[in-house]
C-alpha cells in the first residue's frame, strides 16, 4: 500500500482506540448499572458494538502488521504495476476510461481507484501500451486495448 493507504489505515486504528472503544465501555458500564441484563437492550446492543470494534481492531493490526509500502513513483510505469494510471478503451463501445491500480484499502471506484487484487486489475498487471486484453469480468467478458500506461500523482479523495 502507499504511505496514504497506511496513514488512513492507522488513524481509523488509534480512533477506534481512543474514541470509539472508550465510549463504548463507557455505555456497558452505565447499561449494567440499570440491572437485569437479561432484557437490556442498551447492554446487548453496546456488548455487539464492542465485538464489531474488536474484531475491527484486529482486522487492522493484522494489516498494518503486514503491510508493506511502495512509493509507486519510484517504479517503472511501461507496464502496468502497482501505482500506474491505464487508460483503457473499450473496443466494443469505443469508451475510454482511466483506472489507478492502489492497495485494496486504498481503491475508490467513484475516483477510478482499484485494488491491485480487483479482477480487471489482476488482468491489466503487466501489460503495456498497445496490448489488448479480454478481461473477464463479473458483468462479462469486456475487450479493451490498453491506450496508455503512465505514473501520475495520485489523488485519493475527492476535495470538493
Amino acid at each position: 500500500m502507499t504511505r496514504f493507504g497506511y496513514e488512513k489505515l492507522q488513524a481509523e486504528l488509534n480512533h477506534l482506540k481512543t474514541v470509539e472503544r472508550p465510549e463504548i465501555v463507557k455505555a456497558i458500564e452505565e447499561a449494567v448499572a440499570l440491572g437485569d441484563l437479561k432484557e437490556n437492550a442498551e447492554y446487548h446492543a453496546a456488548k455487539e458494538r464492542q465485538g464489531q470494534i474488536d474484531d475491527r481492531l484486529g482486522e487492522l493490526a493484522e494489516m498494518l502488521g503486514n503491510a508493506q509500502l511502495v512509493d509507486p513513483s519510484t517504479l517503472e510505469h511501461s507496464r502496468v504495476s502497482f501505482g500506474s494510471t491505464v487508460v483503457l478503451c473499450d473496443m466494443e463501445t469505443d469508451e475510454e476510461m482511466t483506472y489507478t491500480i492502489v492497495g485494496g484499502c486504498e481503491s475508490n471506484p467513484e475516483l477510478g481507484l482499484i485494488s491491485f487484487a480487483s479482477p480487471l486489475a489482476k488482468q491489466l498487471l503487466g501489460k503495456e501500451e498497445g496490448d489488448e486484453l479480454k478481461a473477464k469480468l463479473p458483468g462479462g467478458t469486456k475487450e479493451f486495448e490498453v491506450i496508455e500506461v503512465k505514473y501520475q500523482e495520485i489523488i485519493f479523495e475527492c476535495h470538493d
